[in-house]
């Protein structure tokens, strides 16, 4: 949404003020706009691998969406991990086997459908919920691999949002590259009237106001909300993680999810009593 309010703003500022005191028709040059559309769209296939333009394409459409990762998200994925824990700590490792092996037909975890509809977050939550089931591992293990699957994870999202900036910094010389054979144009008629010449000229400087315009008016905010919405998502997998290695050192699930909720960010966190009200609530 704010995307779209920020393009408008855009467009306004730039081809509303000219419309005060110049003729839009002027900037109205078709093959110019094709050029430069066609180069970006090159170097971006040319530039990447089929993984990178897969990963590019299906991330592009979450830039109109909001975030996922609201405050009542959060509440509900700690109350989903108080519920998990506190059937551990009654009944043992193995009581959740069944809710690992099939988080669709848990019945704790089937009741968050928001959390089950993050297919990262679902197979990272009972990958290492299998892990502390089988045993084999402590704190400090599970917490270095966590580490490096975070730090994996964080990297395979950061994939598109360094390719956008790399097509939105390639822009303004596509722009050049189209102005400089507009004027190669002129200089092939420069028996033309003034008048003629002055159109040509004009059009060609198009080439390069339409380079500008595109790289950071409209590709580069897109970049910059891909690496927001990339942020946004690392933050639930750190959630997990100090929720669940603080329940292997020992502490109760009460103290156990005030870890997780520590780690939020302040936009998104809720205060102790939200979330102990919240839990409550939901024991009743």
């Amino acid at each position: 949404m704010f995307l779209i309010i920020g393009y408008v703003l855009i467009l306004a500022a730039s081809l509303g003020t000219y419309a005060v005191h110049g003729s839009l028709g002027a900037l109205w040059v078709p093959t110019e706009y094709i050029a430069i559309v066609g180069l970006m769209i090159g170097g971006f296939v040319a530039g990447n691998g089929i993984k990178a333009i897969k990963a590019t394409v299906g991330a592009l459409p979450g830039v109109f969406k909001g975030s996922a990762y609201t405050k009542a998200f959060y509440m509900d994925l700690l109350a989903m991990m108080f519920e998990l824990l506190s059937k551990v700590r009654k009944e043992g490792l193995m009581s959740i086997e069944g809710d690992v092996e099939n988080p669709e037909s848990s019945p704790i975890i089937s009741k968050y459908p928001a959390f089950l509809a993050d297919h990262h977050a679902v197979e990272f939550l009972t990958d290492y919920l299998r892990m502390m089931v089988g045993g084999n591992l402590n704190a400090f293990e599970l917490e270095n691999l966590m580490d490096i699957e975070i730090e994996t994870h964080h990297g395979e999202a950061h994939v598109p949002v360094h390719v956008v900036s790399k097509v939105s910094d390639s822009v303004p010389a596509f722009g050049i590259v189209v102005a400089v054979m507009g004027v190669v144009n002129v200089m092939g008629s420069v028996g033309e009237p003034p008048a003629v010449l002055g159109k040509m000229i004009g059009g060609a400087l198009v080439g390069t106001f339409l380079g500008i315009l595109i790289s950071y008016g409209f590709v580069a905010p897109i970049a910059g909300q891909l690496e927001q919405k990339m942020e946004e998502g690392g933050k639930i997998y750190q959630c997990m993680k100090v929720v669940l290695l603080a329940s292997m050192n020992g502490y109760a699930p009460q103290v156990a999810i005030e870890f997780g909720r520590k780690v939020l960010n302040s936009t998104e966190r809720p205060t102790f009593q939200e979330l102990e009200e919240d839990v409550k609530s939901r024991k009743g």
